[in-house]
């Protein structure tokens, strides 16, 4: 009996879960990625932060063109030659790739990976005029075609490749805050390189979500803030994976039509409800230029950009006010 009194005494003193902020980040998907989300308990917390980054993790290994045993790097193998069987979530994300195409008039392309394979950015190299020329023609998203029931893939064109490193990072994001609002949580930032989505606010206060400028080194003061809540935000930019050449830049922002780095923009932020909305738009006016980009984002509804000119000058889309 007593031993019973020592426990359930035991069981009244113990103090209550502490609420609290945790923060975890990790490289997946080659890049930074981060999780910050406010846990009532925080073994429950920190539970769901590793399963958002075992979440990570699977869509890397899925669709990474670096990782020979992906099933996009299978795809790439083999779907020029036949059907090859894929999982629902890679079909679907593939359709979803291929309505932006439609949706953006083939400035955002899956297919670029058909020239862009051709770059190394780390060993600084790229093809040559006669090289893009020979492969350019593969560059085509209607040359995907997907079968919906069993889900296969395959290409209508030879020497064709897909890259899903335009929006596979924001998909991952949609994907993590999923799963933290399944577990109940109504308070958190999940952040995967430049692909960013709120859930919730900050006890009233918003996320704060910086703007890199183009020109400065990583680390250094934003070119602007922006709040947020309940928003998804991306930026892409021509400093990410880039080298120079003969004063010329090149970057992993291909245009479909060119099959060379576009050089009209150095920046572009897209703010919308989804990140993989608001990567896959960013890609999109990267490769449109400011004036027709501006335009194809004023004709949406759901989304507003901010783009960076290789003169510094910031344009708004028209729902953002200029700051003063």
């Amino acid at each position: 009996m007593l031993s019973r009194l020592l426990c359930l005494a035991l069981v009244v003193a113990a103090p209550a879960a502490r609420a609290e902020w945790l923060y975890r980040d990790a490289r997946i998907m080659g890049t930074l990625c981060a999780v910050e989300l406010w846990a009532e308990d925080r073994a429950r917390g920190e539970a769901a932060i590793e399963q958002v980054f075992a979440a990570m993790r699977d869509v890397d290994a899925t669709m990474s063109v670096y990782k020979p045993d992906s099933l996009i790097s299978r795809v790439n193998a083999e779907a020029a030659s036949g059907p090859v069987p894929v999982s629902r979530e890679f079909h679907d994300l593939i359709a979803t790739a291929l309505d932006y195409s439609r949706l953006s008039g083939g400035a955002f392309d899956i297919t670029f990976a058909s020239v862009g394979y051709l770059y190394d950015f780390r060993r600084q190299v790229h093809p040559d005029a006669q090289a893009i020329a020979a492969a350019l023609p593969a560059i085509d998203w209607r040359a995907v075609a997907l079968t919906p029931d069993p889900p296969t893939i395959r290409f209508t064109k030879p020497g064709v490749r897909i890259d899903l490193g335009g929006i596979a990072k924001g998909y991952a994001v949609d994907r993590a805050i999923e799963i933290l609002k399944s577990a109940g949580f109504a308070r958190a930032m999940v952040n995967a390189g430049g692909d960013t989505r709120m859930l919730g606010d900050r006890f009233g206060k918003p996320w704060v979500v910086g703007i890199r400028n183009p020109d400065a080194p990583r680390g250094a003061p934003p070119i602007l803030r922006i709040p947020l809540v309940d928003a998804a935000i991306s930026t892409s930019g021509d400093y990410e994976r880039f080298f120079d050449e003969g004063g010329r830049r090149y970057h992993h922002i291909i245009d479909p039509k060119t099959g060379d780095s576009a050089r009209a923009l150095r920046s572009v932020t897209v703010i919308a409800s989804t990140a993989t909305r608001t990567e896959g738009l960013t890609k999109a006016v990267f490769v449109m230029g400011p004036e027709r980009g501006l335009a194809f984002i004023n004709g949406l509804e759901d989304a507003d950009a901010i783009l960076v000119t290789p003169q510094g000058k910031v344009l708004y889309s028209k729902g953002l006010e200029e700051p003063t």
